[in-house]
């Protein structure tokens, strides 16, 4: 509120609300004239013609374009597949570590071909032009060159972005997880190629997610095909990119931007055109290695010789069923040096029928779920020196198997429980909340989950169907003969099977019930 004087010698009482609201309210008569207020009044009002007495513009409430939010049971999954995907990366002595979410540009450029347009770049912040992390990968060389690390087999869970073209409905967002396991150091051929491409099967098989396949190939022999068919060696990367296309569209397209976009000789490009068709096992191999025009690219030779090995290492993990080579796969990376490798799902039944009902079962395609490589090259680009770390890994396409496991979790009507709570405190009377409290602190203090009604006199039977619709195994129920014999009553929820426990034995039959409901 303040105080002016009008023209007409009256004091003008002004008040303004939080928004910036002038109100006048009523004028007293006054003999003396102030001209600083006046001054400062017409500012005032000055300032609530700009403010204007129109409400807020409405603005449409959504999340970004290729990004979107999780409710409590999409959550629940997720950390289901994340607890899948960390066993398994621990199991095989993985250890984890973390980046920035966002790199200097000049850490990004250059390292992803054709790809580096989906590249979000930041506004300049105080002199450093910089980039959000596009994948785990390159971040992950860099973090190995900047500490001098020569050896680490480590994963990494984190978020990255790509100004892409979103598809949600098949799991392709701007903003997502990826999950990367990989194995830096210098290391006998195919070793660790062989067990990432181990974990991937372990990974998809016990997600149980629906038939699989994990393409494998090799940058060697790809070089080696493209010089044997004709290719200009500064065109093998822009090729390479066309090639990887031929799990997107079909070869004819592929051969037009070839030839048309990027400049090459249509015999050559029907050359690549016959050996991208091979496909298959060690048979295929063998077939390759009798090739006259691979046999004197050495490149070509090599390549075959690994994958050759990797198959072989592939048959002793008893996982051969699962691999396939095919020497179309080329993934577009520029960073890949040795093998390749891509796991595309078969297709996944979210709305199983009966044979007997003559309906045909309908297939959601999500395309790759995994892929990964070696980049032996990559940790010296970023080393003064130009000291090279060998490393091969693998990233796990989670959003794509959080689409697989919604769309199960939709069909089957699955219960899906968004708490871990394992026992719920009833009061069966009124007036009982102190004792409920104590209860709970003592079954906190043991780490049993716990939870109760945040009502002082709840209603029991509210209590009990709080219980059965959120899945909770246990409650703990208190009244006041109970207070007086020292003792609860325990009821399994599913059965409803109820029996009394002494005060002093709580805590012990508590968690000895709940080992009995998880063997079970």
């Amino acid at each position: 509120m303040m105080a002016t004087l009008c023209d007409d010698s009256k004091l003008d009482i002004l008040q303004m609300d939080g928004y910036g609201d002038i109100h006048h309210s009523i004028c007293i008569d006054s003999g003396v004239r102030d001209p600083s207020i006046s001054q400062e009044v017409a500012k005032l009002l000055e300032l609530k013609a700009k403010l204007g007495d129109e409400p807020a513009k409405k603005f449409d409430l959504k999340c970004p374009k290729g990004t979107r939010d999780y409710n409590p049971i999409q959550m629940a999954i997720r950390e289901g597949v994340f607890n899948t995907i960390i066993k398994c990366f621990k199991r095989h002595g993985a250890e984890t570590i973390d980046t920035p979410v966002f790199e200097l540009k000049a850490t990004l450029t250059g390292k992803y071909g054709e790809d580096a347009k989906l590249i979000y770049d930041l506004k300049d912040q105080g002199g450093e032009l910089l980039s959000l992390r596009y994948d785990l990968t390159v971040p992950f060389a860099r973090y190995l060159a900047m500490n001098k690390i020569n050896a680490i087999k480590r994963y990494h869970i984190a978020k990255v972005y790509r100004r892409d073209n979103p598809a949600m409905t098949r799991g392709r967002f701007r903003e997502f997880y990826q999950c990367d396991f990989d194995i830096a150091g210098q290391y006998d051929p195919m070793l660790p190629d062989a067990e990432c491409v181990k974990i991937v099967v372990e990974i998809l098989s016990q997600l149980e997610i629906g038939d699989y396949k994990i393409r494998v190939n090799h940058r060697k022999l790809l070089d080696g095909m493209f010089a044997a068919c004709g290719v200009p060696e500064d065109k093998f990367r822009t090729i390479c990119s066309a090639v990887d296309k031929l799990d997107k569209t079909f070869w004819a397209d592929v051969r037009a931007e070839m030839i048309d976009e990027k400049g090459l000789d249509p015999q050559a490009a029907d050359k690549i055109g016959f050996f991208v068709k091979f496909s298959g096992g060690l048979d295929v191999i063998e077939e390759l290695l009798k090739d006259a025009s691979l046999a004197t690219q050495k490149e070509a030779v090599e390549g075959l010789q690994e994958m050759k090995l990797l198959l072989q290492y592939c048959e002793m993990y008893k996982i051969a069923d699962k691999v396939v080579f095919d020497l179309s796969l080329a993934r577009g990376l520029d960073y890949y040096t040795g093998v390749i490798y891509e796991a595309c799902l078969q297709g996944y039944t979210h709305q199983p029928t009966s044979p007997a009902s003559g309906q045909e079962e309908e297939s959601v395609t999500v395309g790759s779920v995994a892929g990964g490589g070696r980049y032996d090259n990559l940790v010296g680009m970023f080393d003064a020196k130009g000291k090279k770390v060998p490393c091969v890994g693998v990233s796990i396409g989670i959003e794509r198997i959080f689409a697989i496991m919604e769309h199960k979790a939709l069909a089957t009507n699955l219960k899906i429980r968004t708490t871990e709570t394992e026992v719920y405190v009833v009061s069966a009377q009124k007036n009982l909340v102190e004792h409920r409290l104590r209860l709970c602190q003592e079954l906190w203090d043991a780490d049993i989950k716990t939870e109760q009604s945040y009502k002082k006199n709840p209603k029991p039977l509210d209590q009990f169907q709080y219980c059965e619709s959120n899945g909770i195994p246990l409650s703990v129920i208190i009244g006041q003969s109970e207070i007086e014999n020292n003792e609860v009553t325990l009821k399994n929820t599913l059965t409803r099977v109820e029996r009394k426990v002494s005060r002093d034995a709580l805590v012990q039959e508590i968690k000895k019930e709940l080992a009995q409901l998880k063997s079970q």
